[in-house]
């Protein structure tokens, strides 16, 4: 099965990709933004590694919510 290009993709199949884009978008640079303003003390592990791992589609900004914050 081949990949379709963006022309060929109906229009509620193209909203649906901008939306996702938008969402993990948002959601990175949530976590980023977070990041960097919590002080280390309040990190779970390295802050270059969550950086790191915020890249990774949704999982890495939800895994640092979850888990790489401390209150």
């Amino acid at each position: 099965m081949r990949r379709k290009h963006w022309s060929e993709l109906t229009v509620w199949q193209r909203r649906t990709a901008v939306a996702t884009g938008v969402v993990e978008a948002t959601l990175a640079a949530a976590a980023w933004t977070d990041l960097a303003l919590r002080p280390a003390q309040f990190v779970r592990g390295r802050k270059l590694w969550w950086a790191l791992a915020i890249l990774v589609n949704f999982a890495g900004p939800i895994a640092y919510f979850h888990w790489g914050r401390r209150t």
